[in-house]
């Protein structure tokens, strides 16, 4: 991909973009070896599939071929990882993940883009979360559960909820249309105060002045289909 208009991609070929000289070809077994010790070092854990998944590089099987190897040099351990509904699976890690104490959560509350890396594996999030996401742009709009450009919140280290928000930039205003929360989950007084401020930031960053929550925006849990 050269270069994009509007949504459309413009391709060309390799060798009238990438110059000769950066287009060494490199082994197979030195690709593999870089796409799965770097996606475990973003990672922290993950399983083969999710070590392949990371830069959508390299097949599951390469990726579990290597993970098996690195164990048996001892440059990874197997560890159980316990998900949000209790369920525990094997993950590969590096050794020095055990010795690390994980920092405490931030308790603030944070609009996350749909890329975010926490939900960019989407069965690694659902797994890890309890949260299904799945972005609704090229949903037909009657099918839709949410909305076009939903967005997934985090507090803390849990999702909550997703917020349908836009910025209006010709007025000024980034407008909330609908909060919808996880099972569970209150909009209480503090909540909304965490939500309000986080707001008042993303307003800020878009370039509004003020922030307009529509009428009905504060939905109720909305079950999954």
């Amino acid at each position: 991909v050269t270069r994009r208009d509007g949504f459309a991609k413009i391709y060309d070929l390799t060798e009238r973009v990438i110059p000769a000289a950066h287009r060494t070809p490199v082994p197979a077994e030195e690709i593999t070896d870089w796409a799965c010790r770097s996606a475990l070092g973003h990672l922290g854990f993950a399983t083969p599939t999710e070590v392949a998944a990371y830069w959508n590089a390299i097949p599951i099987e390469a990726a579990r071929d290597w993970c098996r190897a690195a164990l048996a040099r001892g440059e990874v351990v197997e560890v159980e990882v316990e998900g949000a509904t209790g369920h525990r699976r094997k993950s590969f890690a590096f050794p020095d993940i055990l010795a690390e104490s994980p920092p405490d959560p931030p308790p603030r509350l944070r609009i996350l883009s749909p890329f975010d890396p926490a939900l960019r594996d989407r069965k690694r999030a659902e797994f890890l979360f309890g949260f299904f996401y799945r972005i609704e742009v090229f949903v037909p709009e009657p099918k839709r559960v949410f909305g076009y450009y939903v967005f997934p919140v985090m507090e803390g280290d849990r999702l909550i909820g997703r917020i349908d928000v836009k910025a209006f930039r010709d007025v000024g205003a980034l407008r909330v249309k609908a909060f919808w929360p996880e099972a569970g989950v209150r909009l209480t007084k503090a909540r909304l105060a965490k939500l309000e401020r986080e707001l008042d930031r993303l307003a800020a960053f878009a370039g509004c002045e003020k922030v307009e929550f529509l009428d009905g925006w504060a939905r109720e849990f909305r079950q999954q289909p």
